[in-house]
């Protein structure tokens, strides 16, 4: 992950509908407005690095904390469209706009988590045994299996982005999430949002096997 060194810097700024990017996750874009093709099309030639905030249509207004994306490969398609691969890096917090033409452009402050106080490996733990059991009962209900990925990542805040950037169809709760800027309160959510799905799975797997029997 990038050195937050430089506290606050201009950055290009993405709103986008029901997508809340997390460090370390990978978002895939598929570049077609005027705007934004002349926007990667700029920072193709610095850094690579743009923000991604979550928009409200029905507001009309772009969350003030998101998530920064890193260029890691692009692909130009005819009429100057483009397929992005970009990687999460660091939060953001917006402090203000400093221009809205062609693209939005903010000066952002970088966040982070404050340090915990006290271990919260067992926390993850009990998450990752949470979503397991979201697992199983998936698959006993829908009678496929559902792999886990192998590469879940280890220390738990980086594993706290990954459980967040999992929970499909939820845009809301993953903004209220990212915007969280303690591991142990995030862990906690995870657990209680993990806990009420595995008890819905286990309600539905019972009345399945009621019907069945």
């Amino acid at each position: 992950m990038p050195s937050s060194s430089i506290a606050v810097r201009e950055l290009p700024l993405f709103p986008l509908p029901e997508v809340v990017l997390f460090p370390g996750r990978p978002l895939p874009l598929h570049i077609f407005e005027f705007r934004y093709r002349i926007m990667m099309n700029t920072i193709l030639e610095s850094d690579r690095r743009f923000g991604v905030l979550l928009w409200d249509p029905n507001k009309g207004q772009a969350a003030t904390i998101g998530c920064c994306a890193e260029v890691v490969r692009h692909e130009r398609l005819p009429d100057d469209r483009m397929m992005i691969l970009s990687l999460g890096q660091q939060r953001f917090r917006v402090l203000d706009c400093v221009r809205e033409k062609p693209y939005r452009v903010g000066l952002v402050e970088w966040i982070e988590d404050t340090p915990p106080e006290r271990d919260l490996n067992a926390l993850a733990t009990d998450v990752k045994q949470l979503l397991k059991d979201v697992v199983r009962l998936s698959e006993k209900l829908t009678e496929q299996e559902i792999p886990l990925p192998k590469d879940i990542p280890a220390l738990p805040v980086e594993f706290s982005y990954w459980v967040a950037s999992n929970f499909h169809g939820v845009a809301g709760e993953q903004q209220t999430l990212l915007e969280l800027q303690d591991t142990a309160a995030r862990l906690e959510r995870e657990a209680e949002i993990l806990t009420s799905t595995r008890n819905h799975l286990a309600a539905r797997t019972v009345l399945k096997d009621t019907l069945q029997s």
